[in-house]
């Protein structure tokens, strides 16, 4: 008979890792297993230093938030460890981040980082402790059939974070649990008080972890002061408009910060890290038809891809209908709806849905884009 989590042991026979960022929904998860009768081991992981940077707690894996992680181990009673991952967080999270930036995309970080450091190396991690299972607070829903875990989106729609989990491998999902994805957020803070935890009511993160009230240029330019470089701005007939003080500063579909006086609204339509030059013009431009993907990652066969696919391009975004024609690690994604500023860097994710609701299929990263008004 199986356990909670799907494992044919007695929980207290079940060795299992949590994942504790040090907030609330990493906590209960640990409470739940604990509560459950797991034997359970709280995996904190330092990744970057932020002694020089401000923490009001509305970041991840800062400072505080070990202390937090810590504090609600001593409350449950279970084994806590932290590992000291700054050098692998600074090669695989913030200089890709970076790089991306400097090349005029616009990365997701947080996607690197459950990649990465997160599943790639905590996983690794967990396996030599030989756990049974990794557990994280992420809001998806694990399936399981003959073994073989499947993704699908979170019963709270507004918490789920399938979107930055695309990455997972298959052998990552089949060892990974996610006890959150049928819940709300309310219900875990109530959970959180009831098992008297420190975190009860601390606020959820939201910066990105080393770029703290989302000052991205503030990063680069401590890390490439050199990116700061001056170009050209050009409209869409190749007309040069003015000037800017560094691709950097811009994000497709930007209207604000242009500088340039116009009758009607321009916006940041293309970003030309070649030439170091910035294309505005009118909103319709910004509207894509066609995205250009590499390095896809599957969580399913080529069965799956039927006519009923759906993409998200945000993670805030909604499911859009969609066509893919996919060759190896590369595809191309024709979108059936409109939707605007779309940047390559960003993530697609590829859904479809099924008597169980939305599932994960796999996703890739924006390589190119092909807007509805533009030639090219």
């Amino acid at each position: 008979m199986n356990n909670s989590l799907g494992i044919k042991k007695l929980p207290r026979d079940t060795k299992i890792v949590v994942a504790m960022s040090g907030g609330v929904d990493s906590s209960v998860v640990a409470g739940l297993m604990k509560e459950q009768g797991y034997d359970v081991t709280g995996i904190t992981l330092k990744l970057y230093d932020d002694t020089k940077s401000s923490n009001n707690g509305r970041q991840c894996c800062a400072g505080k938030d070990i202390v937090d992680a810590k504090r609600v181990s001593e409350t449950l009673g279970i084994n806590h460890k932290i590992l000291y991952y700054q050098k692998k967080f600074k090669t695989d999270v913030i200089d890709s981040f970076i790089d991306s930036y400097v090349s005029g995309e616009t990365p997701i970080p947080c996607v690197q980082c459950n990649q990465t450091v997160k599943f790639r190396d905590l996983f690794k991690f967990a396996k030599e402790l030989k756990a049974d299972a990794l557990v994280t607070g992420h809001y998806v829903v694990r399936k399981e059939k003959n073994g073989k875990g499947k993704m699908y989106r979170a019963k709270d729609k507004d918490r789920d974070q399938s979107y930055f989990l695309f990455s997972t491998t298959q052998a990552q999902l089949d060892y990974l649990r996610f006890p959150l994805g049928s819940i709300d957020k309310l219900e875990t803070r109530k959970i959180a008080s009831k098992l008297n935890l420190s975190v009860a009511e601390k606020p959820d993160s939201q910066d990105i972890c080393f770029v703290p009230g989302g000052d991205y240029a503030s990063v680069i330019e401590k890390y490439k002061p050199q990116s700061f470089k001056k170009g050209d701005i050009f409209n869409l007939k190749g007309q040069k408009l003015g000037s800017h003080d560094g691709i950097i500063n811009y994000t497709i579909g930007q209207r604000k910060g242009i500088k340039i006086s116009s009758k009607d609204p321009l916006y940041v339509i293309d970003i030309r890290a070649k030439d170091n030059s910035i294309v505005v013009g009118p909103q319709d431009c910004l509207n894509v038809k066609k995205l250009y993907l590499r390095n896809i990652n599957l969580l399913s066969d080529h069965n799956s891809f039927n006519d009923n696919i759906f993409i998200k391009v945000r993670s805030t975004g909604k499911l859009l209908r969609a066509k893919l024609i996919l060759k190896k690690d590369t595809a191309l994604v024709e979108i059936l709806e409109n939707e605007k500023g779309i940047s390559p860097g960003q993530a697609c994710v590829f859904y479809s849905k099924d008597k169980f609701g939305e599932r994960v299929l796999g996703g890739g990263w924006i390589d190119k884009t092909v807007n509805k008004n533009l030639s090219t």
